[in-house]
């Protein structure tokens, strides 16, 4: 069977931290390891009355929108093991049970979890569904401590491997794309304590939980060729390793909703976390990542959400990324009245019940603007990355039926606020709390059509005088945005703030939204 060149290859999904031996049987009773477990969610309509939205789970979603199947059936590899070579279908879906031998009621003599031997049977697990598919990478899902198994895997594993020969981007030839839910990859850490928590778990190891301490995870995410050094960052992946732009991060700050393991309430992490995982601990240095008002599990989980979905989704199988930031900032006020500055920001696309990243200061993480020093320019801030795929199915535009296309809409909601510090110290006197100094909205239109360059158009909402789902760019009056990038390959336009925001961050403060094509790697590529 020959591997189909729609983007699709295998997807494996590896399960979090399950605890001790009674919480690995429970794992392991679930064929699907809980990535079939779906969500309902209520809001209100035009009469007050619930509405309901239900979530059927992420396996199921790739069934429905991109015609995966799904082969968890019996023994996954023993049912591999009984295939010739390329006669799987590649759009596949799999889940990695290394739960399995550990678990007490498989194994009459189960061994004690190791995170190395189950980033070692991902490795073997991986090589036997490229091999029987032929696909020439797979995409890697992950939940929790999940991503750490991943991780492990990619940079001590597979660089360790003989038939790799120590090649830390040898991982590049087995996996396409990693995407991460919740994964503490800083680790976890308590805001109780004062750090006597995390040494008696690092000390101790009950049930396995020091694997979240530095110690533990420089072992385990450190190859054998290169040695432990002091240059271990538990956030960052190895230069010359796996690409960050090719990794995803999801994190989750809903810390309300979640009762954390360790038989520890999501107090105990901090209200800044989902309930067990510290926001700054969630995402890997350079990788593009989301927000999202979800919790570590349970009722609000983030893996049975159709936030986390519609992420994964664009991730997986976008070819195009989107970005935008704030540049050309200068805000108002003099250094020495240390105004602090932070902007919320969301992004809600058309078509989705959802918002897909929200960053605020009610979930406690708003983008913090950095005043510059020294009369120097404040760096561009990221405000979003998503991913659009141009190979989608699309109804022909109806002003031109020469050619099939179809305008997404992305709305940017910001908002600017500001606090003032006295001698370091947050000062109230003069407070006026959730009290926005500025906030619009930007819609962003992008049309993709088959051949040609993106066109964009982008309006604030205060200059529309209709509702946003009422406005539609009229070629005659709203040309698109024009680009600015003279490089091949990439597109980038400017669009300024508002006049009364720019009174606030600076006369050349803009918008900048970048279209660029997200890098392939060859089809055709063994080790």
């Amino acid at each position: 069977m020959s591997y189909p060149g729609d983007g699709r290859l295998p997807v494996v999904y590896v399960r979090g931290y399950a605890g001790g031996p009674s919480g690995i049987d429970k794992a392991v009773d679930d064929p699907f390891y809980g990535f079939n477990e779906g969500s309902v969610q209520a809001r209100v309509d035009g009469e007050n009355r619930p509405l309901f939205h239900q979530f059927e789970s992420p396996l199921l979603r790739l069934m429905i929108d991109h015609e995966y199947q799904l082969l968890v059936q019996g023994d996954q590899e023993a049912y591999l093991r009984r295939q010739e070579t390329r006669t799987v279908p590649a759009a596949t879906i799999w889940v990695h049970r290394f739960y399995d031998e550990f678990a007490p009621h498989l194994t009459h003599e189960p061994a004690t979890f190791s995170l190395e031997r189950a980033a070692e049977s991902l490795f073997e697990f991986v090589q036997l569904v490229r091999e029987r598919t032929g696909a020439p990478r797979v995409f890697l899902v992950a939940h929790s401590m999940g991503g750490l198994v991943v991780r492990s895997m990619l940079q001590r594993v597979i660089p360790d491997a003989e038939r790799v020969g120590g090649s830390l981007d040898a991982a590049l030839a087995f996996v396409d794309r990693v995407f991460t839910y919740a994964t503490p990859h800083g680790g976890i850490e308590f805001a109780v304590g004062f750090g006597l928590l995390e040494k008696v778990r690092d000390a101790l190891g009950v049930q396995g939980a020091d694997i979240f301490g530095p110690r533990r995870m420089r072992e385990f995410l450190t190859p054998a060729t290169v040695g432990l050094t002091d240059e271990f960052s538990a956030t960052r992946l190895p230069a010359g390793g796996f690409p960050p732009e090719r990794f995803f991060c999801l994190v989750g700050t809903n810390a309300t909703d979640y009762a954390a393991a360790l038989g520890l309430s999501s107090r105990a992490v901090g209200p800044r976390s989902d309930g067990l995982v510290q926001i700054e601990n969630a995402f890997v240095e350079g990788a593009p990542c989301s927000y999202v008002h979800r919790s570590h599990s349970g009722r609000f989980g983030i893996v049975n959400s159709e936030e986390g979905y519609q992420n994964l989704r664009r991730f997986l199988f976008g070819d195009l990324e989107v970005s935008a930031d704030l540049t050309g900032l200068a805000p108002w006020g003099s250094p020495d009245d240390d105004t602090v500055w932070q902007l919320e920001t969301q992004m809600s696309i058309r078509g989705l019940p959802v918002v897909l990243h929200e960053r605020s200061t009610a979930h406690l993480c708003p983008i913090q603007i950095e005043r510059p020093a020294g009369g120097t320019d404040v760096r561009p801030v990221p405000i979003v990355r998503t991913y659009l795929s141009s190979q989608a199915t699309r109804p022909p535009d109806p002003r031109n039926d020469a050619a099939p296309s179809q305008t997404m809409r992305h709305v940017l909601r910001l908002r600017l606020l500001s606090l003032r510090a006295k001698g370091g110290l947050l000062s109230f006197l003069d407070h006026l709390e959730q009290a926005e100094d500025w906030a619009d909205v930007l819609v962003v239109d992008i049309q993709l059509t088959e051949g040609a360059p993106p066109r964009t158009w982008a309006r604030w909402g205060s200059e529309l005088g209709v509702p946003l789902r009422d406005w539609a760019p009229d070629p005659d009056v709203d040309p698109a945005l024009q680009d600015e990038e003279v490089a091949d390959g990439l597109w980038r336009a400017c669009v300024r703030l508002p006049e009364n925001a720019r009174r606030l961050l600076g006369e050349q403060a803009a918008v900048t939204i970048t279209v660029q094509g997200r890098s392939t790697l060859p089809v055709a590529q063994t080790v």
